[in-house]
């Protein structure tokens, strides 16, 4: 006899909820009878209403959605409660679900969360990982508990992290691989053989959320540590120093991921924009030189760094 088809509440909000959403839209063991995302905020420096990619898929799709502000309504709770979801899905959704609403569904209210728990709990696990140097983070597929990202783990899985990974690459490579598993987990609970395992509380660290002055560059930092920075900032909130033009006035200097470079000559103060080499801004760093391609001067448009020379330093 054939599995009855499983009830799915889906609750995400950025794109990489929309890619896993994609992913469990695409699995036959079950259907998606609601997705709930936050509501349509203002955005960007025109404040235009903007709604969510989970949003923007759900109505393509045709699934019935909601948007409500928080589960502090009863309301709300019994509407969620109406779906009869068996299981509740959730990747990104930017809310802290209160236990009321972990226990409605029948089976298990499961999580994806983008790191290798009990490690990087929080909003920003893929871009404080390679903020931090690190060379391998993963996927967890854990059963959400009222903690922050502390319930007991499904399934978990690695990922190597390159040294010229952006937190944008990583992103989507994790959001796939989150969507796989997430599927993989739905298929075992469905054959009784998952085993939950419970994270180590003596490992944990966090993730916290990211703020735009957190990209401000220390050029006194060695260029390794800048380069993580840089590719774990991009492509938000992105990374920045205060530049110095040759006619004295002090523009924002926006940078874009690029590589470390030869040793800094001694003579050189740690920030000074050198030139141009190869295609590549120079910048010094405490110990080598720091190569970015490409450049965004305070309001200025984004260019090369060959175009930044002409403009910029008169070198052309």
């Amino acid at each position: 006899m054939a599995q009855k088809q499983k009830r799915l509440v889906f609750m995400g909000t950025p794109d990489f909820a929309r890619i896993i959403l994609e992913y469990v839209l695409n699995w036959s063991g079950g259907d998606v009878v609601a997705v709930y995302t936050q509501p349509d905020r203002p955005c960007g420096r025109g404040r235009n209403i903007r709604c969510s990619p989970v949003k923007e898929l759900s109505e393509e799709k045709g699934i019935e959605l909601q948007q409500p502000e928080n589960f502090k309504q009863d309301s709300e709770v019994k509407k969620l409660s109406s779906y009869q979801p068996d299981f509740l899905l959730v990747a990104a959704y930017g809310l802290i679900l209160p236990q009321k609403v972990l226990d409605i569904p029948r089976e298990m209210p499961l999580n994806v969360h983008a790191s290798l728990l009990p490690k990087y709990r929080g909003a920003a696990p893929i871009q404080r990982a390679i903020m931090n140097g690190e060379v391998v983070t993963g996927i967890s597929i854990m059963r959400m508990t009222r903690g922050l990202d502390s319930g007991p783990v499904l399934l978990q899985r690695a990922m190597g992290i390159d040294i010229n990974d952006t937190a944008g690459k990583l992103h989507d490579d994790l959001a796939h691989m989150g969507g796989r598993m997430l599927v993989e987990s739905l298929e075992s609970l469905q054959k009784g053989t998952v085993a939950l395992m419970e994270q180590n509380e003596n490992l944990v660290s966090y993730a916290p959320k990211l703020s735009k002055e957190e990209g401000r560059i220390n050029w006194h930092l060695p260029s390794k540590d800048i380069h993580n920075l840089v590719r774990g900032l991009n492509p938000w909130p992105g990374s920045f120093f205060d530049w110095t033009k040759p006619d004295g006035q002090v523009v924002k200097l926006q940078i874009y991921p690029g590589k470390v470079g030869p040793d800094k000559p001694e003579d050189i103060v740690p920030g000074t924009v050198m030139g141009v080499r190869d295609g590549f801004l120079e910048i010094a760093a405490l110990d080598k030189v720091y190569l970015t391609p490409r450049v965004k001067p305070g309001s200025s448009r984004e260019m090369d760094a060959k175009s930044f020379e002409c403009g910029f330093l008169s070198k052309c």
